[in-house]
């Protein structure tokens, strides 16, 4: 088509005000000349024009200059070739159905990344991280915390004289025997709900509710050692890592770790906590290695989790969810049963003291 030719109805115009079709003529000038009955009606600059969606054998186009709903069609295929060779930037949108697909797998990809990342990244990352960050990092997650742990069981804190330095003195043997170095501060929570915990940092929280189903220190002393076990091994901070995923991260890299949000997630975390099935073993490991060099055996710690399993198998947050089954850690406590050659490692007063340290002030 040369630029004098005028050739009705060669073409279709929606002028955006209407539904209707209005036949036109095109002529290529110093724009894209739309006319109708022999007057220019419309003239769109070729650096206007773009391609709108259609059928593959039509060249549907929109010119960024007119009504947003303004299209003019060109069903002959000479005046589509005259069009395109005329007007470079109907290359833009020319593979829209390509971009479509494009912006599929782009998606898939991306959708992929996340799986991989949570699955694997992530916890690579946290494997990583959790020994080479600082115990002052530590201390600060443990400190943002601490506060919400005590709100979330009533603030309700056991300050029996006595019974708190059977306690300390307590953590402080199976500190020196586990040769963990880092500060520990033991409380006890007057709460029925059978539990102990260890926040990182240090602080070391046991329940009352599991103290008054012990029968004896050993039995307790069993289960305070696999809690200093995940503070050994830094467990807490790996998991707090891991479940908070990038956003934690990315608060990590900001030093922005006890903000309000992290802190609920943090203490959430921390109560529904679901350590790795290697983690919960290597954790018994170290009670029984603590409680072999104090000359006592980990057989109790097996009988009260066991003891507890049975009365309290509806429970939903107990020192066994996630755990290996309790069967298996009893008869892998009992597998390293000893007779007992250390001291006793509290006395019948400090252990009586010890389980009333709730009902005394």
């Amino acid at each position: 088509m040369d630029s004098d030719a005028v050739q009705p109805g060669n073409a279709v115009y929606f002028d955006g005000r209407s539904n209707r079709k209005r036949g036109v003529a095109l002529r290529l000038a110093a724009g894209l000349d739309i006319i109708e009955n022999g007057a220019v009606v419309e003239v769109w600059p070729y650096a206007d024009l773009r391609r709108a969606d259609g059928p593959p054998a039509l060249l549907r186009l929109r010119c960024v200059a007119a009504l947003p709903l303004a299209r003019l069609e060109i069903e002959d295929a000479a005046t589509q070739a005259a069009v395109i060779s005329a007007c470079a930037s109907l290359g833009v949108g020319r593979n829209e159905p390509a971009q479509t697909w494009r912006i599929v797998c782009w998606s898939v990809a991306a959708v992929g990344s996340i799986l991989l990342l949570s699955f694997y990244g992530i916890p690579f990352a946290a494997e990583r991280l959790a020994p080479i960050l600082p115990p002052s990092f530590e201390r600060r997650i443990g400190e943002a915390v601490d506060p919400q742990i005590r709100l979330m069981f009533g603030n309700k804190i056991c300050s029996g004289a006595e019974g708190q330095a059977a306690f300390t003195a307590l953590v402080d043997k199976l500190k020196q025997a586990g040769g963990i170095d880092v500060p520990l501060e033991a409380q006890v929570i007057s709460t029925p709900v059978p539990n102990a915990l260890a926040l990182p940092g240090g602080k070391v929280y046991l329940m009352d509710g599991l103290l008054q189903k012990a029968r004896n220190p050993d039995e307790i002393a069993g289960v305070l050692a696999h809690e200093l076990g995940h503070v050994h091994h830094r467990d807490n901070l790996r998991l707090i890592i891991q479940t908070g995923g990038t956003s934690f991260l990315i608060g990590l890299l900001f030093g922005d770790v006890t903000g309000a949000g992290a802190v609920i997630f943090v203490g959430r975390t921390l109560l529904d906590a679901s350590h790795s099935r290697e983690a919960e073993r290597n954790a018994d490991a170290f009670a029984v290695e603590v409680m072999h060099k104090l000359g006592r055996s980990p057989k109790p710690m097996g009988e009260l989790l066991f003891r507890v399993t049975g009365a309290e198998a509806s429970k939903s947050i107990t020192i066994l969810a996630g755990h290996p089954l309790t069967e298996d850690r009893l008869a892998t406590m009992k597998q390293e049963d000893r007779p007992n050659t250390g001291a006793e490692l509290l006395s019948a007063q400090e252990w009586r003291a010890f389980k009333n340290i709730c009902k005394t002030r």
